[in-house]
């Protein structure tokens, strides 16, 4: 389940501002990769690898992915709930992208009807 969602998360924390104390002109250290958060204190933090989160869910996620081999029992099925809900989220995205360009293209085609 888990390596479904892997290519849609993101992480949504790892966009650099140009010209931010982030920003430096060498490579990222290994030790602190260069993240933006922007809000100074970040809602969750993932306890084996210290990079923020902005949202619990992604933190989730996240632990999931790139930690599953130490994960307890709870966390394996938070991570499973998260990526549950991800995907039912991108499911709907989905279904509603479609329904626009349903509209979108028959409304061209009603308009093209009428002129043509």
């Amino acid at each position: 389940m888990l390596d479904h969602v892997a290519r849609f998360v993101s992480g949504d924390s790892r966009r650099r501002v140009p010209g931010t104390a982030a920003d430096t002109s060498g490579p990222p250290s290994s030790s602190a990769p260069a993240i933006d958060v922007r809000d100074e204190t970040p809602s969750a933090r993932c306890p084996y690898c210290k990079r923020p989160f902005r949202r619990p869910t992604l933190e989730s996620l996240h632990r999931g992915l790139a930690h599953y081999d130490r994960l307890s029992d709870r966390e394996r099925a938070a991570a499973e709930r998260a990526a549950r809900d991800e995907c039912a989220e991108l499911r709907r995205f989905r279904l509603y992208a479609l329904g626009v360009l349903v509209v979108l293209y028959f409304g061209l085609l009603i308009i093209a009807a009428f002129v043509v």
